[in-house]
């Protein structure tokens, strides 16, 4: 079959499946959406508007929870109008409070950092409007009733891909983590699991643990830094893929490609770099499912009347994603093509 026609009818077969509450269930619990999501939605009988944002379109996960978005709305008869974070705190805060000005069926957010968007978010809420958080918390959970929170395990990410290069390392030598934005709640997980699993290898020494703000521009500029300042890196953790892969530009440019990289999220590009051995692992941090579940959720509030933490959607959804070596990069690379994980 043809790469069109394939997906043509994956498009048919999901509109199908989505046009009642039990194929809806069905088909995402098949296909990773949490079943606790997926068990009281079916497609909205009338066109719902949704707004969105996440913390930047120059990220690549950011940009493609933006297609899961707009793909899995189109399946439940969902506009979504997309207000960029532009990968700036007050940015961001300027489109939110432009997002709070307006009606909306529901919202979905992936804040840049924490407790920068609580007024505007309060306000929609208060306004009875459904809100999502996505990825990183908008505000503490207990001082903010967002409607559902989904979010991967960051500290499982980031011990995951951590430990996998210490192995690689025969537990000793030199290691350097490039942190994400510091008040971003996924990043300081992931921090978090980087830790825990250096603390128990007294013969790993952290170099540098300088943050990058998932800018790769700024990651260029500080890895031009450490490979002058440190002869021997054996190993570097990031916290996103593309701080990872900007970072190797420079490493190969310097012939210091014996350096064992890992990242988060688990790409396309990343994907590759693993298969061609660029990259030592990555983990799927499942911009899909968080950005396609927000969709799920969102129907669910608003044709359902569901109330998050009493039986209906889970006031947390942990949207787990495994770890990705060469041996299972060419499964998760189609997973991604097809907006399920």
């Amino acid at each position: 079959m043809s790469e069109s026609k394939a997906s043509h009818s994956r498009r048919d077969f999901l509109r199908t499946a989505t046009a009642s509450a039990g194929g809806a269930a069905a088909l995402l619990s098949g296909f990773g959406i949490d079943p606790a999501l997926a068990a009281a939605v079916g497609r909205s009988e009338k066109p719902l508007r949704a707004a969105f944002s996440n913390a930047g379109l120059q990220a690549t996960w950011c940009a493609q929870g933006k297609q899961a978005a707009e793909f899995w709305g189109k399946l439940f008869n969902v506009e979504v109008t997309w207000f960029d974070g532009q990968l700036d705190a007050v940015k961001q805060r300027a489109a939110i409070d432009n997002m709070a000005s307006q009606k909306w069926d529901f919202v979905a957010i992936q804040a840049f950092g924490i407790g920068t968007l609580t007024a505007p978010v309060q306000k929609m809420i208060d306004a009875g409007i459904p809100v999502i958080d996505m990825d990183t918390l908008i505000a503490p959970l207990d001082q903010i009733k967002v409607h559902s929170f989904l979010a991967p395990d960051n500290e499982f990410m980031g011990a995951s891909v951590t430990q996998a290069l210490v192995n690689a390392m025969g537990g000793k030598g030199k290691i350097i983590m490039t942190q994400g934005a510091l008040g971003h709640t996924g990043a300081q997980g992931r921090a978090r699991g980087f830790e825990s699993v250096i603390k128990q290898y007294p013969n790993v020494e952290v170099l540098d643990t300088t943050p990058a703000d998932w800018d790769v521009t700024k990651t260029v500029r500080i890895w031009e830094t450490h490979l002058t300042k440190y002869p021997q890196i054996d190993a570097a953790f990031f916290h996103n893929d593309d701080m990872a892969l900007a970072a190797y530009n420079v490493m190969k440019a310097r012939n210091r490609t014996n350096i064992l990289i890992g990242g988060v999220d688990a790409m396309p590009p990343a994907i590759q770099a693993v298969s061609e051995g660029r990259m030592f692992a990555t983990v799927r941090n499942p911009s899909c499912r968080i950005h396609g579940g927000a969709i799920v959720a969102g129907v669910s509030a608003v044709t359902g009347g569901e109330k998050s933490g009493e039986g209906g959607i889970p006031k947390h959804v942990v949207t787990d994603g495994p770890v990705v070596t060469k041996a299972n990069a060419p499964g998760m690379q189609w997973m991604q093509e097809h907006f399920l994980i």
